[in-house]
C-alpha cells in the first residue's frame, strides 16, 4: 500500500518519549494511507493525553487530522506560560472537576493527592480495564508511569508522571495541572478516600490514645474505616508539604490526617 511521507517535531518533555536519535529535532517518518495525527503520535510512543496542541502546516488540528504527503507536523505538550486560547486544544474542554485514578505504581502519590484535597481512586489491584472504565464512566484524569494505558482510545485525559518518588510526584502533578489554588488540605481519608467530619472529644474515647485525649481537643474520622485523627507530629509534617506547594497557604479547615 502506498505511503505518504510527513515531518514531524515534538517540542519540550514531548521528547522523553521519542527514541533518543528523534529528539529535540525535525525528522521525516513514512506513514500508512489515511493514517491520522493522533495514530502517528502515538506510533512515535507519545500517548495522546500528553499532547496539548497540533499544528500542520501552520495550522491548528485536531487527533483526526489525516496526514497528507509533506506535512510538516508540530506536537506541543500543555503551556505552562503561553496563551494558546485562539487555536484549536486537541481535548473539546477541561474537566469541570479534577478527579484522578492511579495505578497500582502510584500508591503513595495517590495518598498525598488525598492529602491535598484531590479525589484520588487507587487499588494495587486494579487492572489497566478498570482504570480505564473509572476514568471513562466518573471522567477521572489517569495517572501512570504506563504510558501504553496513556495510549487508549476512551481515555481522554491522563498525565504520565515522570518522578519516582511520591513528595515529588505530588509537586510535579501540581505543577503541571496548575492545582495550586485548588489545594484544600485534610478534608479526605488517605485510606478510604472518603470525606472526614469534625467529632466531639467525647466521640473519641476509646477510639484514640488515653495520652492523645489528654493532650489534644479536636478530632476528625473517616464514616468508612472508623478511625479517628487528630494532629500530631505526623500532621505537622503534612501540613509543612502542603504549604510548600501552594505560594500562600490559605486557612485551611483544620481536619486531620493520621497521626
Amino acid at each position: 500500500m502506498p505511503t505518504v511521507t510527513a515531518t514531524f517535531r515534538f517540542y519540550e518533555e514531548l521528547n522523553d518519549f521519542l527514541a533518543r536519535p528523534l529528539r529535540a529535532r525535525a525528522f521525516s517518518c513514512a506513514c500508512a494511507q489515511c493514517a491520522t495525527t493522533k495514530h502517528m503520535i502515538e506510533a512515535l510512543g507519545v500517548p495522546h493525553t500528553e499532547v496539548e496542541l497540533i499544528v500542520v502546516n501552520g495550522e491548528s488540528v485536531g487527533f483526526d487530522r489525516v496526514l497528507q504527503d509533506g506535512d510538516r507536523v508540530a506536537v506541543y505538550p500543555k503551556f505552562e506560560a503561553l496563551d494558546i486560547s485562539p487555536l484549536l486544544r486537541v481535548r473539546e474542554r477541561p474537566l469541570r472537576t479534577v478527579r484522578f485514578v492511579a495505578d497500582a505504581h502510584l500508591g503513595g502519590l495517590a495518598q498525598l493527592l488525598r492529602l491535598a484535597g484531590f479525589d484520588t481512586l487507587y487499588d494495587n489491584h486494579f487492572a489497566d480495564d478498570e482504570i480505564e472504565a473509572l476514568a471513562t464512566e466518573q471522567a477521572r484524569v489517569v495517572l501512570t508511569r504506563d504510558r501504553e494505558l496513556l495510549k487508549r482510545r476512551t481515555i481522554t485525559h491522563g498525565c504520565y508522571v515522570r518522578a519516582l518518588k511520591p513528595q515529588a510526584q505530588l509537586r510535579e502533578i501540581v505543577d503541571r495541572l496548575d492545582l495550586a489554588g485548588s489545594v484544600h488540605p485534610f478534608r479526605l481519608c488517605l485510606s478510604c478516600n472518603a470525606p472526614l467530619r469534625r467529632i466531639d472529644k467525647t466521640q473519641a474515647l476509646g477510639r484514640a490514645p488515653e495520652g492523645v485525649l489528654e493532650r489534644h481537643s479536636q478530632f476528625v474520622t473517616c464514616d468508612v474505616c472508623r478511625r479517628v485523627f487528630w494532629e500530631g507530629s505526623h500532621w505537622r509534617r503534612m501540613r509543612t508539604l502542603i504549604d510548600s506547594l501552594v505560594p500562600e497557604p490559605r486557612q485551611a479547615l483544620r481536619t486531620s490526617p493520621p497521626s
